[in-house]
């Protein structure tokens, strides 16, 4: 998949010291991607828009609470 396209944006939940920072990318033709904001050149997990609004929607629920 090329990823030059995409549009990356860190996640609002990420913390301002630099720890647990996540970045999501739109604008991928049926795709949405997700990528550590510290290490933009490493994996970056692909997911279908269907299967990444269930997840988002599984976290805002508590579904993955501890």
């Amino acid at each position: 998949m090329d990823l030059s396209v995409a549009r990356w944006r860190k996640s609002s939940r990420s913390g301002g010291d630099g720890g647990e920072c996540v970045e999501v990318a739109t604008g991928l033709p049926g795709a949405v991607a997700v990528r550590d904001s510290k290490n933009p050149h490493g994996p970056v997990l692909v997911c279908a828009p269907g299967e990444w609004r269930a997840f988002v929607g599984g976290v805002k629920g508590g579904g993955f609470s501890r």
